[in-house]
């Protein structure tokens, strides 16, 4: 079957445990695959075909023995080139880490396997996985598959251009302001964002992040379908001693009515016509589907959590972030860094310890509003995707960029998993919308997910444009 490549996680797992393919196939289709398109897009950074193959086959043995090989057994997949695999440079796509070669492999790495996933790829990321546009000094610059124009989101760029284009059936990718969500919005395809505690991550080689990352930053799927973002999540999710924010909660919580609040403008958000029509619609597809859906203008504060994100995370070890840049060199981490050196600056202990109490506060507020509705379906940004590299353009893009965001980065301060699911195009530019569920329900999240994908998602896997 030569269009192995384009099947779904799920079509792949039932194919070659029903022995109607080898992993061996559908690794060798993906890795051809790569081949032919990764030219274009710079998606996929660092890749051993030799090692895939060999474990596609070592898969393979123990099927053809009748043993259980996982339910992700003999699925391609890639992982984001900021998490340790063992043999491979754990870089953030930074020059100053090229040689930081990981010695183990991470929770993450070592639960996709598990699951019977074969890595067949590490995915770019902007230096410092700090920005939503994905270049860097050390790897390029990578493109959207269906759109060189615009960015590929980031920083898990290279995992969202990836997975649209054809290279692995699911992607794994980082988030700490919006880092999933964004490239599955960007490249429209989806994304999910889990609740801190539900995949265990640690990086052995590199030191302990400061504690408003840990409380804050996840890892999580991107798929083309909600389906495959499911099983992902399952495979993931997995328990590992290393992290010590893993938390043992069941993936399906108890039943909730099937009712969502639709957003269009959170917190005044300056929301574009085409990204309000997306929202508009997703809520008509859930009704479709038997969801109640309320439109709500008053929510929980947003646009505050949003800052106080940024305080977060970037004001907590600020002055040692902006000398790595410094040292870099890379002019988006620069800007990220500097665009927001006031807040940067202005934490001290004092002020860390309210913004602490003030996120205990935000999270009962938004617990309590999520247990009156099973979702809130939102956008994922104001705009549609930006044209690449815009936030360092000048000052003003800069601060538009990072307002038109909210939406994403106020969602790791509350604490809440959120889902992107793409709904559609607008002209060449993707559009989609942002479910949020109450923390540990990312199966809400993937429920009414579901019913909006059913109304109609912008084709893929596609031929880059350009290819």
């Amino acid at each position: 079957m030569d269009d192995l490549w384009r099947r779904s996680a799920q079509e792949l797992s039932s194919l070659i445990a029903g022995r109607k393919v080898s992993a061996r196939e559908a690794v060798s289709a993906s890795l051809a695959r790569l081949d032919a398109v990764n030219g274009a897009i710079n998606a996929v950074i660092a890749h051993r075909p030799e090692d895939a193959l060999a474990r596609a086959d070592a898969i393979d043995r123990t099927i053809a023995k009748g043993d259980n090989a996982g339910p992700l057994a003999g699925v391609p997949v890639t992982v984001k080139v900021n998490i340790d695999q063992k043999g491979y440079a754990t870089t953030n796509g930074v020059r100053l880490l090229r040689d930081n070669v990981a010695q183990h492999n991470s929770p993450v790495v070592d639960n996709l396997e598990k699951a019977g996933a074969i890595i067949i790829g590490r995915t770019n990321t902007p230096a410092f996985s700090y920005r939503w546009f994905t270049s860097n000094l050390l790897h390029g610059n990578t493109k959207n598959p269906r759109n060189p124009a615009i960015t590929p989101g980031g920083s898990s760029g290279g995992a969202a251009s990836a997975v649209t284009a054809g290279i692995g059936a699911i992607a794994h990718g980082t988030d700490i302001a919006g880092s999933i969500r964004y490239p599955a919005y960007a490249c429209g395809v989806h994304g999910l964002r889990p609740t801190v505690g539900r995949i265990a991550a640690f990086n052995a080689s590199l030191p302990e992040r400061p504690i408003g990352a840990q409380i804050t930053a996840v890892s999580g799927p991107l798929a083309r379908t909600v389906g495959d973002l499911r099983l992902a999540l399952k495979a993931m999710s997995q328990s590992d001693i290393r992290d010590p924010w893993w938390v043992p909660v069941p993936l399906e919580g108890p039943a909730m009515p099937r009712r969502a609040a639709l957003c269009v403008s959170p917190d005044g958000l300056e929301t574009v016509p085409e990204v309000k029509a997306a929202v508009i619609d997703a809520g008509k597809r859930l009704e479709r589907a038997g969801w109640t859906v309320e439109e709500v203008t008053k929510i929980p504060p947003f646009d505050e959590a949003a800052q106080l994100q940024v305080r977060l995370w970037l004001g907590d070890g600020y002055e040692a972030m902006v000398e790595a840049a410094e040292k870099e060199g890379d002019p988006g981490a620069l800007a990220a860094l500097r665009g927001h050196a006031s807040v940067g600056k202005s934490l001290d202990l004092a002020l860390f310890s309210q913004t602490l109490a003030r996120r205990a506060t935000l999270v009962r507020d938004w617990a309590t509003f999520l247990d009156t509705y099973a979702v809130i379906v939102m956008p994922v940004c104001a705009e549609l995707p930006f044209a690449d590299q815009l936030d360092i353009k000048d000052e003003a893009s800069f601060k538009r960029v990072w307002r038109a965001q909210m939406p994403q980065i106020a969602l790791p301060f509350i604490g809440m998993p959120g889902l992107t699911v793409s709904t559609g195009m607008v002209g060449t530019s993707p559009v989609g919308v942002q479910i949020i569920a109450g923390r540990y329900r990312e199966d809400l999240c993937l429920a009414a997910g579901e019913a909006i994908e059913a109304g109609g998602v912008p084709p893929s896997p596609i031929d880059p444009v350009g290819a």
